[in-house]
């Protein structure tokens, strides 16, 4: 097998896994609302036309979330939480899950082999294209971490 097929089932075995659980997770977590104290609004006409919408229409949702990022967790654990039936689950994992897994080996198997050139052959420019790299992403943590903690800051203000 080549190394992208080998990446590829590794990634396909570990987000199986992944959604799956966060699925069982949300599944847990409705049954469990159900019972709390939410039960009575979690039972109004509305909430089960809307659960019998995701139950029936949320598989493609599924399938096309592991295409994006953020997404595919809450879209996961909302189809576990509103007990959208296994027989149009798995399927959307399924083939969700391949895409994802073979986007992933392709692209991360590609960059990789791109960085190991850059470094065996300008060692500088490899050395540079990481720095810049961890630099991006530290900013990036900095800004939305900025960005947030004004909002942090007068909520607390407005409670006081």
């Amino acid at each position: 097998m080549t190394k992208v097929a080998l990446t590829a089932a590794g990634l396909y075995a570990i987000v199986l896994l992944r959604a799956g659980g966060t699925f069982g997770v949300g599944w847990l977590a409705g049954a469990g609302a159900r019972r709390s104290r939410f039960a009575g609004r979690i039972s109004s006409a509305k909430f089960r036309r809307v659960e019998r919408a995701i139950q029936r229409w949320g598989a493609p949702v599924v399938a096309l979330s592991f295409l994006t990022i953020g997404f595919q967790t809450a879209a996961n654990f909302l189809a576990g939480s509103m007990r959208m039936p296994l027989t149009r689950y798995l399927p959307a994992l399924f083939v969700g899950g391949a895409a994802w897994a073979l986007v992933y080996a392709t692209a991360g198997l590609g960059a990789l082999e791109v960085l190991s050139r850059l470094f065996a052959e300008r060692t500088e420019l490899g050395v540079a294209a990481v720095a810049v790299l961890v630099l991006a992403v530290c900013g990036a943590v900095l800004y939305r971490r900025r960005r947030a903690a004004p909002a942090s800051d007068e909520a607390v203000s407005e409670e006081s």
